[in-house]
């Protein structure tokens, strides 16, 4: 059930790009897909768009006339290996050179409530493209090289613009995480947003309550990833969405002093950087990873250490103290926040860089074996000589050794 006006051919300046289509392992899938359905599979989503707008394409996902158990049999008759990942939704992954492609059956929705919806299957590649979000995600790609836009996405995608399909209030009270994936997808791809888009998203933010926290997390966090993420914080907070996901005000000055330094900052140094000390239980309230709570209280820690006037042997002491990766992290922020100069930050990089990271050799088991019992006092002395030894200025074995017998010998006392 398609019309006949409704495909296309792929623009010239784009042919280059869609070369993945003869790939043999997506050749494969979609060979045992139409031995079964003529016809029957198409490349949707994130590979059409991303080809279209210039970018390489991570992940390809094929749409399919096909019931999840008829899709299942197909494949597993050409001798592939199915995974039912989804199959509630409509989705298995067929395993094939030992990688994944999701194929997805056709679905119409049937009902939904904000934050889910129930769905039929449907062989209506028209139904199945209205009900996702944005135009430029619901281009369907023939396995001969014929695009299937029945939502205007090519010329959407042709204008850089990130539209919902049909109504946008309509498009966002079916699953109200389409607010944040408005803003992460303009992001990504546009100078402008869409206004009526922009309009939805400002009227029904409310909506984001009813969302789980983990969706919100994650949704968040892949726009605080983004190289152009204060693009979308900007409108996110003009809009009022941002406080949705958290209510304390932003510095938004200090999220894009963070993104000019380092286009690629991670999320855990973005909501450093947008709420300091006052994003204290954010990572709680999105249900982020204790790596991303992590990283973002510890930078906020290190950053600390930094100063205009900071010394080598300060520079060395972080180091030894924080690692590394997380010195780096220290500095970046502590620029975003003004403390450092840009000018400032590169040196201190390049001063971190060149730094061996000083390693303390002395253990509890060379205070022990020096004749102290074991207990809090190996702990006491240990510490001290750790202390006395950065205060140096990180020493090597031998004097470690001497500051070691120095530490026992006063304890003795």
């Amino acid at each position: 059930m398609t019309a006949q006006t409704d495909f296309f051919s792929i623009p010239i300046e784009a042919r280059e790009r869609f070369n993945w289509i003869s790939a043999p392992h997506l050749k494969t899938v979609v060979s045992a897909l139409e031995a079964a359905a003529p016809d029957g599979a198409r490349f949707v989503g994130g590979c059409v768009r991303d080809s279209l707008l210039g970018e390489t394409p991570k992940d390809f996902d094929i749409a399919t006339i096909l019931e999840p158990e008829e899709a299942t049999r197909a494949l597993k008759k050409a001798g592939l290996r199915v995974a039912p990942t989804g199959i509630d939704h409509g989705t298995v992954t067929a395993i094939v050179e030992h990688q994944g492609v999701e194929v997805t059956s056709l679905r119409a929705d049937v009902s939904t409530d904000g934050r889910r919806a129930t769905v039929a299957f449907t062989n209506d590649w028209s139904v199945d493209a209205h009900r996702r979000d944005f135009t430029v995600n619901a281009i369907y790609l023939t396995s001969d090289g014929r695009l299937y836009d029945p939502t205007g996405g090519i010329d959407d995608a042709r204008r850089r613009r990130i539209r919902f399909i049909g109504s946008p209030e309509a498009r966002i009270k079916e699953d109200y995480l389409r607010i944040l994936r408005f803003f992460r997808f303009s992001a990504r791809f546009c100078d402008h947003y869409d206004e009526a888009g922009l309009e939805a998203c400002a009227r029904l933010r409310a909506g984001i309550q009813q969302l789980s926290a983990e969706r919100v997390g994650l949704e968040f966090t892949s726009i605080l990833s983004l190289p152009r993420a204060v693009f979308a914080l900007e409108a996110m907070y003009s809009s009022g969405v941002l406080k949705e996901i958290w209510q304390e005000e932003p510095d938004l000055e200090a999220a894009t002093r963070m993104k000019l330094l380092s286009p690629t900052a991670h999320s855990a140094l973005m909501l450093a950087a947008l709420y300091g000390d006052e994003g204290a239980g954010i990572g709680s309230r999105l249900r982020l990873s204790n790596a991303e709570k992590s990283g973002r209280t510890t930078a906020i820690k290190t950053a600390e250490h930094f100063a205009p006037n900071i010394e080598q042997k300060d520079l060395k002491t972080i180091l030894y103290t924080f690692g590394r990766d997380n010195a780096f992290d220290g500095a970046l922020l502590a620029t975003a926040r003004g403390v450092l100069s840009p000018d400032k930050y590169r040196r201190i990089r390049l001063d971190i860089e060149s730094m061996v990271e000083p390693v303390f050799f002395i253990s509890g088991r060379h205070v022990v074996d020096a004749g102290v019992q074991p207990g809090p006092p190996v702990a006491k002395i240990l510490a001290a000589v750790e202390a006395q030894w950065i205060l140096e200025g990180f020493p090597d074995e031998s004097r470690q050794q001497a500051i070691l017998r120095d530490k026992i010998t006063q304890a003795l006392v």
